[in-house]
C-alpha cells in the first residue's frame, strides 16, 4: 500500500468550486492554443510513467489484474494513445475547407473551424480504470477543452492514483473528483458542454436524462448483450482459442466481449473439445494458480456472476469452481438452450461462457436480433459469404469477423456503439472529435455587395433571378431512375459534377501530352 493512499472521497461542498474553477479557466482561452494542449498531453505521459509502478499495484488491489494486462490495456494504451495524439493534434487541429461549395459561393470562403466544446466531465468505469478514463481525457485536453475527471469508486486504488496522473496538470484546467453517488448527484447537477460516461446501460440512462434538462450532449459507451456466432464452416479450433480468451481477459469483465455464443449443433462437440485444449494451454495450472487470471472487482459483483448461474437452467461443461474470499470465479463453460436463460437475457460481464447450439445460420441471426437488436460488439466466424451474412442483417457498435473484439484492440479506430450499447464514438482522430465542435465559417467581401443585392427586400422580380442562380435540375424522372444525358457526359466525362469533368479532362489533358512526349521520345531513338 506504500505508493497508493487510502481512498478519500471529495467533500459535496469542494464540488461547486472545483467545477467553476475550470469553467472560468475555459472562459479565458487559456486551452485553446495548440502548445498549450500539447504541453499537458506531454506530462499526461509522464505523469503516467512516474506513476506506472503504482498503476501495476493499484490495478493489482482493485482486480488482481496481471502485470502483462495493466501495461497493454492500461500503461502502455493510454502513454501511446498520447503520443498519437500528439503527433498529428496540429493537423487535426486546422481549419478544413468546406466540401461541396457550389463554385459561386466559394467566395465567400467557408471553412470549418475545429473549436472546443468548453467544460466537460468524464465519468470513468471500474474494469479497465485507467483507459477508460484517461482515454477520454486524452481527446478533451487535445480538442482545447478544460476537464474534471471522476474516476471509478468501485476501483478506489486506481482512483487514487489517477487523482495522482491529474494534479500533474495544470490545476486550472483540469481536476479530479473522487466518490460515489453524492459526488455523482453533485456533479451532475452542474451545467457541462459534455458529459462523457462510460459504464452501464441503467446508469447511461439516468446521464442523459439529466444532461437532457440543460441540452447537454452526452458520449455513452455502454454494454450489449454481444453475440458471437460460429458456423458449420468456421475453423473451429481458432473460434475457440480466440473466443476463449475474449471471453475471459480481465476476468471476463469486458463490455465489448462476447455475452453468449451461438454455434451451429453439428460443430458444436469439436468446439466444445478444442475449448477444453486451448484452457489447458492457457491456464496449465488452473486459472485459481495462474498469475495471469483475474478477480471480480468486489463482492457484490461476485454475488451477482454465482446469482446468474445458480438461476441458470444451462449445464456446466467447464469450469464453475468460485471462492468468494478471493472473489475468484473460474473460467465456466455452460451450455444453455433457451434465450430466457439468465445468461443470455442479461449481460454477464464476467467470466462465464453461455453456448445455445443453433440448427443454421439463419436461426442464429434471429436469436441474435431478439436477444439484443444493437449490441456493443458481434462476432461472426464462418466463411466469407456467412460473415457477411451476419454483418448485414445485425446492427453493432463494431465487430470483429473470425476473432473476438480485435477491433476494440486497434487504440486508432473509432470505437462507440449504437441504440442501447450507447451513442457517440471516441479514440485515435474520434477522441478529438468527441470533444470538438465544427464551426461553419463564412467571410464576406465588401466587393460581393451587388451580386449578392438579389437577396435584399423589396422581392418583386427577384425570385425568377435568384432560382437561376441557386436552382439545381435532377437527373431522374418521376419514377426515381437517372436519365442519360449525352450532352452532360461530354461535358463532364462522366462526373457528377462540373468541377469533376474538369479535374477529368485536365488528366485526359495531361495523359495526352504525357503519351505525345513519349512518342516523340521514341521516334528519335
Amino acid at each position: 500500500m506504500g505508493l497508493i493512499p487510502v481512498f478519500t472521497e471529495t467533500s459535496v461542498e469542494a464540488i461547486v468550486p472545483a467545477v467553476s474553477r475550470v469553467r472560468n479557466t475555459f472562459i479565458t482561452q487559456k486551452t485553446k492554443p495548440i502548445e498549450f494542449r500539447l504541453v499537458q498531453l506531454r506530462k499526461l505521459y509522464w505523469a503516467l510513467t512516474d506513476n506506472e509502478a503504482a498503476i501495476v499495484e493499484a490495478c493489482k488491489q482493485d482486480l488482481n489484474k496481471s502485470v502483462y494486462e495493466t501495461y497493454i490495456s492500461e500503461i502502455d494504451w493510454c502513454r501511446n494513445d498520447a503520443l498519437f495524439v500528439c503527433k498529428n493534434l496540429e493537423k487535426w487541429a486546422k481549419d478544413e475547407s468546406a466540401p461541396d461549395i457550389p463554385l459561386m459561393n466559394r467566395l465567400v470562403s467557408p471553412k470549418i473551424r475545429k473549436d472546443p466544446l468548453g467544460c466537460v466531465l468524464i465519468v470513468g468505469t471500474y474494469n479497465f480504470p485507467v483507459q477508460l478514463a484517461i482515454g477520454p481525457l486524452i481527446g478533451a485536453i487535445a480538442a482545447g477543452c478544460t476537464a474534471v475527471l471522476k474516476p471509478s469508486e468501485n476501483a478506489p486504488s486506481v482512483a487514487m492514483v489517477l487523482e495522482k496522473v491529474v494534479a500533474a496538470l495544470d490545476p486550472d484546467c483540469y481536476g479530479c473528483i473522487q466518490g460515489g453517488i453524492p459526488q455523482s448527484t453533485a456533479l451532475l447537477d452542474q451545467k457541462w458542454d459534455k458529459i462523457f460516461y462510460t459504464g452501464s446501460p441503467g446508469v447511461g440512462k439516468i446521464i442523459a436524462k439529466k444532461a437532457a434538462e440543460t441540452l447537454t450532449p452526452v458520449t455513452l459507451e455502454l454494454g450489449g448483450r454481444n453475440p458471437a456466432i460460429v458456423t458449420r464452416n468456421a475453423d473451429i479450433r481458432l473460434a475457440a482459442r480466440r473466443l476463449l480468451w475474449g471471453k475471459f481477459f480481465n476476468a471476463g469483465q469486458v463490455c465489448i466481449s462476447q455475452n453468449y455464443t451461438l454455434i451451429d449443433h453439428e460443430v458444436l462437440p469439436g468446439f466444445l473439445k478444442e475449448l477444453e485444449v486451448a484452457m489447458k494451454e492457457f491456464y496449465p495450472d488452473g486459472a485459481k494458480a495462474s498469475p495471469d487470471y483475474g478477480r471480480i472487482v468486489n463482492t457484490r459483483q461476485w454475488k451477482r456472476l454465482k446469482d446468474m448461474i445458480d438461476n441458470s437452467n444451462g449445464r456446466i461443461l467447464i469450469g464453475g469452481t468460485m471462492d468468494e474470499a478471493e472473489k475468484f470465479l473460474e473460467p465456466t463453460v455452460i451450455q444453455v438452450d433457451n434465450i430466457t436463460d439468465s445468461l443470455i437475457a442479461d449481460e454477464s460481464f464476467g467470466p462465464i461462457m453461455p453456448i445455445l447450439p443453433v440448427n443454421d445460420l439463419d436461426q442464429a441471426i434471429r436469436i441474435a436480433n431478439e436477444v439484443d437488436p444493437t449490441p456493443l460488439g458481434a462476432y461472426p466466424f464462418g466463411n466469407k459469404a456467412e460473415t457477411d451474412k451476419v454483418l448485414l442483417n445485425l446492427r453493432s457498435g463494431g465487430a470483429s469477423v473470425n476473432d473476438a473484439w480485435f477491433h476494440g484492440c486497434l487504440p486508432t479506430l473509432a470505437f462507440g456503439g449504437v441504440g442501447t450499447s450507447g451513442q457517440g464514438s471516441y479514440r485515435g482522430k474520434a477522441s478529438f472529435d468527441a470533444f470538438t465542435h465544427r464551426r461553419s465559417v463564412t467571410t464576406t467581401p465588401g466587393w460581393m455587395e451587388s451580386l449578392i443585392d438579389v437577396r435584399y427586400p423589396p422581392y418583386k422580380g427577384k425570385l425568377a433571378q435568384f432560382q437561376k442562380m441557386t436552382n439545381v435540375k435532377p437527373n431522374f424522372d418521376r419514377n426515381g431512375k437517372v436519365k442519360f444525358s449525352l450532352v452532360s457526359f461530354l461535358l463532364t466525362l462522366g462526373a457528377r459534377s462540373t468541377l469533376g469533368g474538369l479535374a477529368r479532362y485536365l488528366l485526359v489533358l495531361l495523359a495526352t501530352v504525357g503519351i505525345q512526349q513519349y512518342l516523340e521520345r521514341r521516334s528519335k531513338l
